[in-house]
């Protein structure tokens, strides 16, 4: 049963992601001026970043108390 219900949705995934780039696109390629595509970016950024910080900290809290 879950290797059917992964099958599936390794299938149509891809249809899903590429419907909201697609979006994504669309709204960015039709402004002239660039402020959304660089609001967009520094999101993606700061969206991606968050996740590595707090993982260091939890490393790094493990590694002092491990330590000791």
């Amino acid at each position: 049963m879950k290797k059917y219900l992964l099958s599936i949705f390794v299938i149509y995934s891809p249809k899903i992601l590429n419907a909201q780039c697609s979006m994504c696109r669309a709204v960015l390629e039709s402004e002239k001026g660039m402020s959304t595509a660089k609001g967009i970016n520094d999101g993606i950024l700061y969206l991606m970043s968050i996740p590595y910080i707090l993982v260091f900290i939890v490393g790094y809290m493990f590694y002092k108390i491990y330590k000791k």
